[in-house]
């Protein structure tokens, strides 16, 4: 099925409503929300009039409240259609969370363009492909990857480039002492025609009058791209719709009732991620609460980052909380967690142990909450899932948010009864229109089942319960989650073997620290090579050119052959196993 065939089924409505054993915990109406036919802008631009002054985005010391931000919205519309935007383009958006990141996507939204969201990170090579493969015509750029750019930007289709400065937003001391020490470490671009920095691009558009009345732009229309390995690892851009983020929002409002615009969201998911994008960036903007946007997050100064800001709400995956409870105890304050309303994690499977450890510590430090699991897929612009609603003393990921839908399926499509072990698989208004430009992988991720309903196939294991509550038990997909981003081992081997040093590798993700996982690289050299610190040099040279930063390999292991399976495949789990045996053994040994 392709793109096109998506937005015309995606808000039909459900051939045969699939069964919702949770339905119980919410109202009707609540299971029936019916989606409004706007844009994600206006979904924003309608909640503004109930609270016009208050603090929509903070940055470093800088307030900007609901008003300010949607007339700073108007300002880049009007710079965007003045440079030739128009609906249905593609501009890629390469940035942290800053406040002109935010100003970007919804102006776009507004002329009903599309935002391409991609890691600043990703090396130069990866930039180029998301670039190119998109169609994108322009480009946000935070200033530090101009060092990237402009040795790529000439085989795309972008005619300008849009530079923004970490500094950009802060208060005019801080901004003074950021150019002054970090800022001037870092190259920039001269002004030219195709070259224009954040101010002057906002000047072009003050006095622009648009020539012709701005296309409709509804929820069935694309906004933005994610980017993802899906179930094979290979990249993908996720097409998400209006419809998805509106959904999200109105979903939010009832599965966080107690959320105002008193209230704060701790906006430390990169805003180019669906948790990010989603739940940290759009959900705040839609209850009218503020989001504190992060644009480098320091787990090592997680504590002193909940002091300082003092949000009501956060989002994490389990090891980014458990580091925090371990930092912690090294020193000496106390630390109060009075105002945090909701602590919610995901990306990763809680073990018994740490989800004990820091809901102790939550309860030690005065929160007001425990923590609550959640589940989600940036297929569906992040979460779909919380354990909100659970008063069973069982933890599991929760239940459907309202008027989405998961079913636990096996190979077939077939439902599987309560208890049994399954494919994951979620329908509903937050789906992704499918990946771009990409209709086999689409077909994979996305099946009609006999009910009628599209369903995505998410990758991961789970098994529900008679009253509807879902477990998540494993992923089907080979993947290592490094940071909260989705590291594919078989891109990193594709890769190195094609290396004419090396035969054969094999990727697995060992622990880390504060990343949850990192990955090592097992190799099996071709006869006449031998291992050298050359050869490691020049493999990770390869691995910073065409690798995203996160997924750079910690270790490199060389070894004379590697463990295969019945059917003559390497064993990657038997390597997994062994490299986890021999660190305990070290560590117990030290």
């Amino acid at each position: 099925m392709s793109i096109f065939d998506m937005k015309l089924f995606k808000f039909l409505g459900y051939k045969k409503k699939p069964k919702a054993p949770w339905s119980k915990y919410y109202k009707k109406e609540e299971m029936n929300l019916e989606i409004p036919d706007i844009s994600m802008y206006q979904a924003f631009h309608d909640n503004i009039y109930m609270h016009p002054n208050s603090i929509a985005i903070s940055y470093f010391g800088t307030k900007i409240t609901f008003l300010e931000l949607d007339n700073m919205i108007n300002e880049c519309y009007l710079s965007f259609l003045k440079s030739g935007i128009r609906k249905n383009d593609v501009v890629t958006i390469c940035m942290p969370n800053t406040p002109e990141a935010i100003v970007a996507v919804f102006a776009l939204n507004k002329i009903g363009a599309i935002a391409n969201m991609v890691h600043p990170l990703l090396s130069e090579n990866e930039i180029k492909h998301s670039i190119i493969s998109t169609g994108s015509v322009m480009l946000v750029l935070i200033d530090m990857d101009y060092s990237k750019i402009k040795n790529i930007i000439d085989d795309t289709d972008v005619y300008r480039i849009i530079v923004i400065r970490p500094s950009d937003s802060m208060p005019k001391l801080m901004r003074l002492g950021y150019n002054v020490t970090q800022g001037r470490k870092t190259s920039l671009p001269k002004k030219n025609d195709k070259y224009v920095f954040w101010n002057e691009f906002i000047k072009e558009g003050k006095h622009y009058i648009p020539k012709s009345n701005i296309e409709h732009v509804g929820k069935n229309d694309p906004c933005v791209m994610l980017h993802s390995g899906g179930t094979t690892g290979t990249p993908k851009e996720i097409v998400l719709s209006n419809g998805s983020f509106t959904a999200l929002g109105m979903q939010a409002k009832i599965v966080l009732p107690d959320l105002s615009s008193d209230d704060t969201f701790l906006s430390i998911m990169p805003v180019f991620h669906g948790f990010g994008l989603g739940a940290c960036v759009f959900v705040p903007l839609y209850l009218g609460s503020t989001a504190i946007l992060i644009p480098r997050f320091d787990a090592k100064k997680f504590d002193k980052l909940l002091t300082k800001h003092r949000p009501s709400f956060v989002i994490g995956v389990p090891t980014l909380f458990e580091a925090m409870t371990k930092i912690h105890k090294k020193r000496s304050d106390k630390l109060n967690l009075n105002f945090l309303k909701y602590v919610i994690t995901g990306g990763d499977k809680l073990k018994p142990k740490q989800d004990e450890e820091i809901s102790k510590f939550l309860s030690e430090h005065g929160a007001h909450t425990r923590l609550i699991q959640g589940y989600g897929m940036s297929e569906c612009l992040g979460p779909i899932c919380l354990e909100i609603k659970s008063n069973v003393t069982e933890r599991s990921i929760g239940i459907p948010f309202p008027s989405c839908y998961m079913g636990i399926f096996d190979s077939n499509d077939q439902e599987l009864p309560y208890g049994e072990e399954g494919e994951i698989c979620v329908s509903g208004p937050n789906l992704m229109l499918g990946y771009y430009s990409n209709e086999k992988e689409t077909n994979i991720a996305l099946h009609m089942h006999k009910d009628g309903n599209i369903w995505l196939h998410s990758g991961d294991l789970g098994t529900m319960n008679k009253d509807g509550f879902i477990t998540y038990t494993g992923r089907i997909k080979r993947m290592i989650i490094s940071s909260g981003y989705n590291v594919y081992p078989i891109q990193i081997e594709t890769l190195i073997e094609s290396c004419e040093e090396v035969m054969i590798c094999s990727v697995v993700g060992i622990p880390h620290p504060y990343k949850i996982e990192v990955p090592k690289v097992f190799i099996v050299l071709n006869a006449g090579y031998k291992k050298s610190d050359k050869l490691i040099k020049k493999l990770k040279e390869l691995c910073k050119k065409n690798l995203p930063k996160y997924a750079q390999p910690y270790e490199f292991e060389f070894r004379e052959s590697l463990p295969k399976t019945l059917i003559g495949k390497v064993d990657f789990r038997a390597l997994q196993k062994e490299n986890n045996e021999s660190r305990v053994i070290d560590k117990e040994n030290k």
